[in-house]
Order: C-alpha cells, then structure tokens, then sequence
C-alpha cells in the first residue's frame, strides 16, 4: 500500500523474530496484526493481536520465519519502523523504533505523529 518496491514496511530484529515465532507457535496462529489506535497521553497507541487469518487488506512482512502484519490504516504510520524484544529486570516487550514519531509520553506507551497539514 504506502510501500517502495524492494522495501519491507517494518523490520523485525533477530530477537523480535524469535519472540514472534515462539508466540505464533501455539495454536497454530498465523501471524501478528500491528497498527494505531487513537488513546494515551500522546495521543496514538501500537496495537497488536495474534491472527488466525491474514487479511487480503494486510500488509505481510515475513522475516526470519516471522510473521507481521500491518492493519491498512496503520501502514502509513509504521512505514521504516523496527520492532525489536528487549528483555530487562523489570520488564520485557515489544519496543517500536518509528522514523514517524515526533513525540511520546513519559511511559512510552503512547506516541504522536507529525501534523499532516503542518507540512
């Protein structure tokens, strides 16, 4: 959809990809659906949900036996992102480098996107 021929949306790194195919693993489910919703301080929120069907509207990215898909409406707002899993002491997830964030809340939970009629 908002793609450039020989570009993947988002990248996955190798620790993400492992986190994603141990996850999809059980019950046999057929990937994982990220996008935007609007909520949190900041205004935008990740979504994601395990899918059993891929939506033809989807954007499918397959990396390192993993796969991630993109809601149509989130495409244009995760276009260049990596997701990666990191692992702490108090915390382990999913964490989003996106290009398109120009602002987030204190928690990381919740982010904002540039003004398209500010351009």
């Amino acid at each position: 959809m908002f793609g450039i021929p020989g570009k993947q949306a988002v990248t996955l790194t190798q620790s993400a990809a492992k986190q994603i195919n141990s996850l999809m693993a059980k019950d046999d489910r057929q990937g994982l659906r990220i996008g935007v919703k609007k909520g949190g301080c900041a205004g935008m929120e990740y979504t994601m949900e395990y899918v059993s069907e891929v939506d033809p509207m989807d954007e499918v990215v397959e990396q390192d036996g993993a796969r991630v898909m993109i809601a149509p409406m989130a495409q244009m707002f995760l276009f260049g992102t990596e997701i990666d899993y990191e692992v702490s002491l108090l915390e382990a997830g999913f964490k989003f480098r996106n290009p398109n964030v120009v602002d987030a809340c204190g928690c990381g939970e919740s982010i904002k996107f540039a003004d398209p009629q500010q351009s």
